[in-house]
C-alpha cells in the first residue's frame, strides 16, 4: 500500500471542491492541490468572501475556512500538480454528447480524456488515478491504454470511485457516507491502490461501509443507482397525474405504499420533476449502453423515466396556462425558486428552465426569487435553450432580490424550488399585492395549501385536485 502524502484533482466543481474539502478536513497531514484550467472559479474558491465560492452547500463554506491554505489549495497550474501527487482525481464534466456517434445520449468524454493524456505526458513517477467523474462502463480501460500509449516506465493503477452525493445534502453524504464504493483491477498492483485510497477514507469512515469491487461493476454501480432513484420520482410523478384526475392525494398514496416495508418512502415526494447534473445525463448514457449492446428494450424501459420528468414539466406548464383561463399572454407569473432543488445554487436541468421556456413563448412575462441563484445565471440557462434571442429572454425574464417585489402586481406565483424560507412568508402580504383572483401553482407540495385558500389564494399542487 502506498502511503499517500499529497493528493491531487482536476476539476473544481460541484465533485472536486466539497468532496477534497472533507477529505483536508479529515486528513490533515495530506496536501491536498485542487487544479482547474478555469482561473475565474479558482479565483472564487480562493475568495476571502464566502459567499463567492462557486459552489453552495450548507456547511462547505465553515470547512474551507478552516483547511484552506493549510493543507487544501486551490490553482490554476495542472502539471505541477500533477508532477506533486501519488493519488489523482479526474473529477471533470463529463457532459451528454451534442455531436456525433450517441449524440444526446451517451456521455462526452472529451474532458477525461484530455486529463488522461495530460497526467500521462506530465507524470514522472508512478501514480493512483481515481475515476471521480460518472463515467461509462469500461471507461478505466480507455484511460489505461493512454497512459501505456504515453509513458512505458511508469505504473498507472486506475480505480474507480464514484460519487454519491445529492447535492444541497453533499458536505453530510460525505461526512455520514452510507458507502463508499472503489473499484480497482483484480491484481496485486490492484489491490494495494485499492488500499491506499480505501485508508483515506478510513479517516472518519467505519471500514465496512467501504465496498470493493471489481472496476467495472464500480463504474455501472453509479448510473445504476441514479436511474433507480430517478425511476421512483418518475413513477410517483406518473401517479400523480392519475390522482388530479380521480381525486386521490398523492401524498396520503406515496405515504400508503411508502410505509411498506419493501418499497420504503425515500424518492416517493411528487414535484415538478427531477433536475441536476447527474439524474437525466446518467440514465441517457445507461441507455445507449444498452442499445449500444443490443439490449434495445432494456434502453426503451430507461428512457421511459425521462419521458416521465419531461411530460410532467410539460403538464404542469400547460395547467398555469388552464389555470389562468386558457391565456398567460401579458401576465406577470413569479417564480419562487430556480435551482433544480433547494440547498444549492446549481441551475442544471432545472425544471424552472423549461417551465419558463414554455410560458415564455406563451408571451408571459416571468419574475424570478432565488436565495441563491444570480439573475445571470438564469438568462445563461434560458440562451443555452437556443429558443429565442438573448435580448427576448431579458425582456420576457426578470429577476427580483424580494420575494414580496417579486410576487407584487403578478397573477401568479409558481413555486418551483422547495426553499425551507418560502413557508414562512407572509402571504396575506403577498396576496394582498397581487391581481386577482391570485394562483398559487405548488410544485413542490410544500406550502399549506388550506391556510393559502383561507386567505384567498387559488391553489394548484401536484397530485390534488
Amino acid at each position: 500500500m502506498t502511503k499517500i502524502k499529497t493528493i491531487s484533482c482536476i476539476g473544481a466543481g460541484y465533485v472536486g471542491g466539497p468532496t477534497m474539502a472533507v477529505i483536508a478536513l479529515k486528513n490533515p497531514h495530506i496536501r491536498i492541490n485542487v487544479v482547474d484550467m478555469n482561473p475565474e472559479k479558482i479565483a472564487l474558491w480562493n475568495s476571502d468572501n464566502m459567499d463567492d465560492l462557486p459552489v453552495y452547500e450548507p456547511g462547505l463554506s465553515e470547512i474551507i475556512q478552516e483547511v484552506r491554505g493549510k493543507n487544501l489549495f486551490f490553482s490554476t497550474d495542472v502539471d505541477q500538480a500533477i508532477r506533486d501527487a501519488e493519488m489523482i482525481f479526474i473529477s471533470v464534466n463529463t457532459p451528454t454528447k451534442s455531436y456525433g456517434i450517441g449524440k444526446g445520449m451517451a456521455a462526452d468524454l472529451k474532458y477525461v480524456e484530455l486529463c488522461a493524456r495530460q497526467i500521462g505526458k506530465g507524470a514522472t513517477r508512478d501514480k493512483i488515478v481515481v475515476e471521480k467523474s460518472t463515467l461509462p462502463v469500461r471507461t478505466a480501460s480507455s484511460i489505461k491504454k493512454i497512459f501505456a500509449a504515453q509513458q512505458s516506465n511508469i505504473s498507472f493503477s486506475v480505480l474507480s470511485n464514484p460519487e454519491f452525493l445529492a447535492e444541497g445534502t453533499a458536505i453530510n453524504d460525505l461526512l455520514n457516507a452510507d458507502r463508499v464504493l472503489i473499484g480497482g483491477e483484480e491484481t496485486e498492483a490492484g489491490q494495494k491502490a485499492i488500499q491506499s485510497l480505501s485508508a483515506i477514507y478510513e479517516a472518519w469512515l467505519p471500514k465496512e461501509r467501504i465496498i470493493s469491487t471489481n472496476i467495472w461493476s464500480s463504474e455501472l454501480s453509479k448510473l445504476t443507482a441514479n436511474a433507480f432513484l430517478a425511476q421512483r420520482i418518475s413513477s410517483i410523478n406518473a401517479i400523480s397525474a392519475l390522482c388530479e384526475k380521480t381525486g386521490a392525494n398523492v401524498d396520503e398514496v406515496a405515504k400508503a405504499i411508502g410505509a411498506d416495508s419493501r418499497i420504503g418512502s425515500k424518492f416517493l415526494k411528487s414535484s415538478v420533476g427531477f433536475g441536476g447534473s447527474c439524474f437525466k445525463k446518467d440514465i441517457l448514457n445507461l441507455v445507449y449502453l444498452c442499445r449500444h449492446f443490443g439490449l434495445q428494450e432494456a434502453g426503451d424501459y430507461w428512457e421511459q423515466v425521462i419521458k416521465i420528468n419531461d411530460y410532467q414539466k410539460q403538464r404542469f406548464a400547460e395547467n398555469i396556462v388552464t389555470a389562468l383561463f386558457n391565456t398567460v399572454s401579458g401576465k406577470d407569473i413569479a417564480f419562487f425558486g430556480w435551482a433544480f432543488k433547494k440547498d444549492t445554487n446549481d441551475t442544471r436541468e432545472s425544471a424552472a428552465i423549461e417551465i419558463a421556456d414554455k410560458l415564455i413563448e406563451e408571451q408571459a412575462v416571468i419574475t424570478v426569487y432565488d436565495p441563491k441563484v444570480k439573475y445571470a445565471r438564469m438568462i445563461e440557462d434560458m440562451n443555452y435553450l437556443d429558443t429565442r434571442s438573448e435580448e427576448e429572454n431579458e425582456k420576457a425574464l426578470n429577476f427580483e432580490t424580494d420575494p414580496y417585489e417579486a410576487a407584487k402586481d403578478s397573477h401568479a406565483i409558481a413555486v418551483i424550488t422547495e426553499w425551507d424560507e418560502f413557508k414562512t412568508y407572509d402571504w396575506q402580504k403577498i396576496y394582498s399585492s397581487m391581481k386577482k383572483p391570485a394562483f398559487v401553482f405548488d410544485g413542490r407540495n410544500i406550502l399549506d395549501h388550506e391556510d393559502l385558500r383561507k386567505i384567498g389564494f387559488i391553489v394548484r399542487g401536484i397530485g390534488k385536485q
